[in-house]
């Protein structure tokens, strides 16, 4: 598929070696579509260089370490609060927000601007975010497109501008990450197969592919590609929303895929060269933003044609999630692009399948009406066989059902819900892609290490009361209650490699939630150690020192050395 992004299927444990697909697809009228290998970037031997790096933390396993923090010892942050939740106390369990409010007469919250206290890190993630879609789909304005397009028709901006994406990806670049250990994907003549061979995609054997009408599909160039992984991770910011990309090189004068629609709404950025693209509209209403992708479609299942453009080096063209498209190259030059893919399974329906039954089960604990028994003869009256009857018996229970349904908005939970959905992001998303200033103000790149003349631990820094913290991202985490704790949901410890470990959560108690609120509703302003809304300085101390330990806070500068003789 042409601006499909999958999502790799995570295998624990198991080394990926070279992995042939060979699939058909339908050629179109009166074009041949050749093979198509699509090869997805997973996988290098060893640590990635670049990669956020990560606490690793087994599944099931608590962790329980002492730390030494100004001057006393304590317990992680894990490890400090039990106190448990009240029934009452679950069900509001979202009113924790309100508590934080730094307007509130009792919590005396100082928030500070970066620029006013010097800080290296002023910089909102969510505005950069939105200045790098603003780029996108630039000169359009957000909300000419959000208004006239989005979910709604194509738009293709030309921009005669050939170096507009000229720093994120080209074909050089391409050809370096074939030299890594990578998956292979192939589709052939018009029937699938699909061969296994043990070993490495090697460049040559791509090349050859390539030269002999082959389309190639990289997935997830994110995973090796700095400059790909920054520009998803600021977007990730703006949408909310998982942002991923597949990056497609095509002969001269081939067509590599069928005609078909996605699941996602789609960004192609052309890269290097031409493509000639077509667009169709929807054949009907039911088909208009699937939640599900499209099998290969033949040439007289196509809708109305509604675009038909060539996009040069600088274009752009965005389609929404069920508009059907095919494209082939032009002539005798090759075509490069990018397809930028968000949206996916993050529509209201999604969130009220987590929803309604939440509040399902509150409303059978808390209504003896949802526990009632069903009427003992409800199956002579009830089914389709009994559709077209109109009996009395029928029409109540159509009612009380009816009824029940209505009653059971009082029981939607949807702060809860949401926070669910925020919660499956955390566990989607790439993690931040951390510059200079982010490492030198945090625990990526500030704090002890091994001296190797002195032999020894060096460079130790401690958090001070009067210490400036902020978040590292401003949607880097999920405030979440579960059970009796506060689990703060976050993506700083995941790969770049889609659900490569398992949820990553820090875990409080409720008395400590309102600290991380108020870092939440501070962000980008700095708030000191001192002054989050809790009752202890010692607790103030040990939950900013877990919150730095594990990668969710920087400070305005970078911490003081405390002892190096």
């Amino acid at each position: 598929m042409e601006s499909k992004v999958k999502k790799p299927i995570k295998k624990t444990g198991v080394k990926k070696n070279l992995k042939v697909k060979l699939t058909p697809t339908t050629p179109s009228k009166g074009k041949k579509i050749k093979s198509v290998m699509a090869f997805n970037v997973d996988n290098l031997k060893g640590q990635l260089n670049g990669t956020v790096p990560c606490i690793r933390k087994k599944k099931g396993v608590k962790k329980n370490v002492k730390k030494k923090v100004m001057g006393k010892k304590r317990k992680q942050v894990s490890e400090h609060l039990e106190k448990p939740l009240s029934k009452k106390q679950r069900r509001l369990r979202n009113i924790y927000p309100e508590r934080c409010d730094p307007n509130e007469e009792n919590i005396d919250i100082e928030l500070m601007f970066g620029e006013d206290i010097g800080a290296l890190l002023v910089q909102d993630s969510r505005e950069e975010g939105r200045k790098k879609f603003q780029w996108i789909i630039s000169p359009h304005t957000e909300e000419n497109f959000f208004s006239n397009y989005w979910e709604k028709k194509p738009l293709h901006i030309k921009r005669s501008d050939s170096l507009y994406y000229d720093n994120i990806f080209t074909t050089k670049d391409f050809d370096k990450i074939l030299h890594e250990n990578l998956d292979i994907t192939s589709y052939t003549d018009g029937k699938r197969e699909t061969h296994n061979p043990i070993g490495q995609a090697h460049a040559p054997v791509v090349w050859d592919y390539f030269s002999n009408g082959c389309s190639v599909r990289m997935l997830n160039p994110q995973t090796f590609h700095r400059p790909v992984w920054q520009l998803l991770s600021s977007l990730q910011e703006y949408f909310n929303s998982f942002c991923g990309a597949n990056i497609y090189l095509t002969p001269p004068d081939n067509q590599g895929f069928a005609p078909h629609w996605d699941d996602i709404e789609a960004f192609i950025l052309q890269l290097e060269g031409k493509k000639h693209w077509r667009v169709y509209q929807p054949k009907s209403k039911e088909l208009e933003l699937p939640v599900l992708s499209s099998h290969n479609l033949c040439q007289d299942e196509l809708g109305k044609l509604i675009l038909d453009v060539t996009l040069e080096e600088g274009d752009l063209l965005y389609f929404p999630r069920g508009f059907v498209h095919q494209a082939n190259t032009v002539g005798n030059t090759h075509s490069l692009h990018m397809t930028i893919s968000t949206y996916q399974k993050n529509t209201w329906g999604h969130l009220l399948e987590k929803l309604l039954p939440q509040a399902l089960t509150t409303a059978m604990a808390e209504d003896k009406e949802y526990r009632q028994g069903l009427p003992r003869d409800y199956l002579n009256s009830m089914g389709i066989v009994n559709m077209d009857k109109d009996s009395p018996s029928r029409n109540d229970f159509k009612a009380k059902v009816s009824e029940l349904f209505t009653r059971l908005g009082k029981y939607l939970s949807i702060d809860a819900a949401v926070d669910e959905q925020g919660c499956s992001l955390m566990h989607d998303a790439l993690p931040p892609c951390l510059t200079q200033e982010d490492k030198s103000c945090s625990v990526y790149g500030n704090g002890e290490r091994w001296g190797h003349k002195k032999q020894k631990v060096i460079d130790r820094v401690e958090l001070r009361p009067d210490t400036p913290i902020r978040l590292i991202r401003g949607n880097c985490l999920r405030v979440v209650a579960e059970s009796d704790t506060v689990n703060v949901y976050h993506c700083l410890e995941n790969t770049r490699e889609y659900h490569q470990e398992e949820p990553q959560f820090v875990e409080l108690v409720p008395e400590n939630a309102p600290a991380i609120e108020a870092l939440v509703h501070a962000y980008p302003k700095y708030l000191t150690v001192e002054s989050l809304p809790l009752n202890d300085d010692a607790e103030k101390m040990a939950v900013a020192s877990g919150l730095w330990e594990r990668g969710l806070i920087v400070t305005a500068t970078p911490l003081n050395i405390v002892d190096n003789k």
